[in-house]
């Protein structure tokens, strides 16, 4: 499934990474909410001045503005911009690699991300919100929106945390923890980088999705499963050091301990109305990272050598996507194939590989389908087994599905 679109032989001497200032809008996510705030303020002032009630009606959906941009705006700019189709040459790796400036626009992130909590608080629980137009405070809807949105700039945000946490900087591992004490996701720290990245496209990973499983059943296997294999890597990790399994260098504790220092300090100043719209931002915040879980490996799955051992993960083994608006806002998390051939890469540095199996469109548009098995598995099935030319026996495959998934493409060995 190749990708026409790539440059394989960029002159260096030309070259220039033409997304080098697009990285900033990254910032977007994490200051979402204070644009909404804008936008409800701007159309409440409009319906009064103008005398057009039905603005100040309709201003309220701005507070879903997660969502509006996840499942509206980011597939619309996938379909329209296109893929991305650049790659950087070998030779200047290192020089990317090590522009200190591509690093800077992910540590931005965090402390945009932390104001926006505490005015999603803030808004959560004023009872006066006259200065954006509002008699009283938020109705019901509207804080449930906000909660939506808060809980989207906390799924992005572990994406943030999944590029800091693969670095060897001490800093950018502790920023990590930071940006996932949102969400209540202290763990994916330890579990996508010990556990993931060993087991990743066999049947022994929670977060690897098989061929016939359907995103519902996934995402409760991929959350507790995970958890779990964190906590046991962690508790063996502790054994090795002599120490307790409580001990405060336990870093799945300590990862935890931050989400509620973070929560209770808001809950302590803003009150306990927050806790409910806390836990709905959390929910689905980690909900996001698993849906992307879900397909970036459904049905790819690694073979063993003849000494019973998967073979090292190369880019076949990762669903690739490359449509350059949601490589911006996921800072190139769609160049898989890349990452788990070479996780400590910094994102500037990932490349798309034409051997990679393509998604056809960018994760924004293949969330939305993620929510609908029917639908999904209609575009992906048949794209996991042209990958594997029709052998479904080289397919990850939902155990409980097997005898059926088998008789209808073929034999197990």
């Amino acid at each position: 499934m190749a990708n026409p679109t790539i440059d394989h032989t960029p002159d260096v001497t030309q070259w220039r990474d033409k997304k080098r200032h697009l990285w900033m809008l990254g910032l977007i996510p994490p200051t979402a909410v204070f644009i909404a705030a804008g936008l409800v303020a701007l159309m409440n002032w409009a319906a009064g001045a103008l005398d057009w009630a039905w603005l100040g009606t309709v201003s309220p959906i701005w507070w879903w503005i997660g969502p509006i941009l996840i499942y509206g705006l980011l597939p619309i700019l996938d379909i329209f911009f296109g893929p991305d189709g650049q790659n950087p040459p070998e030779e200047l790796m290192e020089q990317l690699e090590n522009d200190k400036y591509y690093r800077y626009c992910t540590y931005a992130y965090i402390p945009f991300q932390m104001l926006s909590v505490v005015f999603a608080c803030y808004l959560w629980t004023a009872n006066d919100l006259s200065w954006l137009g509002i008699d009283g405070g938020l109705g019901l809807a509207s804080k449930i929106g906000l909660a939506f949105s808060i809980g989207a700039m906390g799924g992005i945000g572990i994406n943030t945390a999944h590029e800091l946490g693969h670095k060897k900087v001490s800093l950018e591992r502790w920023l990590s923890k930071i940006t996932l004490a949102q969400t209540f996701y202290g763990h994916f720290y330890i579990e996508h980088n010990r556990g993931h990245h060993v087991r990743v496209a066999t049947p022994e990973d929670p977060a690897s999705s098989r061929f016939g499983e359907n995103f519902w059943t996934f995402l409760p296997r991929s959350v507790f499963g995970s958890l779990k294999s964190a906590w046991e890597l962690e508790a063996a990790r502790m054994k090795r050091l002599d120490r307790s399994v409580f001990h405060p260098s336990n870093d799945v504790l300590n990862a935890w301990a931050m989400s509620i220092v973070l929560w209770g300090a808001m809950a302590a100043i803003f009150g306990w109305q927050i806790l409910p719209f806390v836990a709905i931002q959390a929910i689905y915040g980690f909900s996001l990272l698993e849906t992307v879980n879900y397909l970036e490996h459904y049905g790819l799955l690694r073979q063993k050598n003849d000494r019973g051992r998967y073979v090292r993960c190369t880019p076949q083994h990762s669903w690739n996507s490359d449509h350059i608006c949601t490589n911006i806002f996921l800072y190139h998390l769609q160049r898989h194939s890349d990452h788990h051939a070479n996780p400590t890469r910094r994102y500037q540095t990932l490349r798309s590989f034409d051997e990679a199996p393509n998604l056809p469109s960018g994760y924004a548009s293949m969330i939305t389908l993620a929510y609908f098995p029917p639908i999904w598995r209609a575009v992906m099935d048949k794209r996991v087994l042209a990958h594997y030319d029709g052998d479904i026996t080289q397919v990850n495959v939902q155990p409980s599905k097997r005898a059926k998934i088998v008789a209808q493409y073929g034999q197990a060995n």
